[in-house]
């Protein structure tokens, strides 16, 4: 098991686990499918936040000043030097838990580079199941969101591709600032410009990110349904919902780049 981290940040960097190789082809140890039991979305908010304008104007008008953390800028310098080696269109996988989507994302997009980001390493650590040869256009890396959104569009580093999949929708009224469309961060998402897509399984929060992009873009932006392949989810939480029965929605915007 070998780790490639930078130097200085090896308790926080994650890129992609160098397996053993096997006959020529990397092994990804499987995980467990997750079972068919994920409840609903519930909440005591009917629909899209009263508040929501005014908190996505606000940040609009304010500077976020939170300072950077050391490592997730080395965690930065290390997904960005690997895209510049490989090149390609590069497609961000932001919030990208245990890396499937990322490697998916890698596979159906095999001339462009993809960095998934997350900060929990022990979601990163986990096995993914993967049959095949792992792609090699892709690194995953432990980072805090916010930080690593700020340093790409400090650095004028512009996604052609952007994913938030399946984000936790913090369903409570009261946790709006906790979303990422409620967030002091998300004038940043949105000036970093390429195409944009956000899935959940709760449709309020599918449709409040919208109402948001709309807002800081002028340009009208709907949730919509949509059906996943069951046979290839993007995410595990995708192929949860998709076993529970859930209604799975998504809104996708093309943005511009300031």
């Amino acid at each position: 098991l070998r780790y490639l981290r930078p130097p200085g940040a090896a308790a926080f960097v994650q890129p992609f686990i160098l397996r053993a190789r096997l006959c020529g082809h990397f092994a990804f140890h499987a995980t467990p499918s997750m079972r068919a039991n994920s409840r609903p979305v519930t909440s005591n908010q009917p629909g899209p936040h009263e508040h929501l304008q005014a908190i996505v104007r606000k940040h609009a008008q304010t500077t976020f000043l939170k300072p950077l953390s050391p490592a997730s800028c080395a965690a930065f310098d290390l997904a960005i030097a690997a895209w510049r080696r490989h090149r390609g269109e590069l497609i961000l996988d932001a919030g990208c838990g245990v890396g499937l989507s990322t490697r998916r994302l890698a596979a159906s997009h095999p001339d462009s580079f993809i960095i998934g980001v997350d900060q929990s390493a022990d979601r990163l650590e986990r096995e993914v199941r993967w049959h095949e040869s792992p792609p090699k256009n892709f690194i995953t890396v432990r980072a805090d969101l916010v930080d690593f959104w700020r340093l790409m569009l400090r650095e004028g580093v512009h996604p052609a591709q952007h994913f938030l999949l399946y984000p936790n929708p913090w369903p409570k009224k009261d946790q709006l600032g906790r979303r990422w469309h409620g967030h002091p961060v998300f004038p940043t998402v949105v000036a970093l410009g390429g195409r944009i897509e956000c899935r959940s399984n709760w449709q309020t929060y599918v449709e409040e990110f919208a109402s948001a992009l709309g807002q800081l873009t002028g340009v009208a932006t709907a949730a919509e349904p949509f059906a996943a392949d069951p046979a290839a989810p993007l995410t595990p939480f995708e192929e949860k919902y998709l076993a529970s029965g859930h209604a799975l929605w998504r809104c996708r915007a093309a943005l511009a780049t300031d």
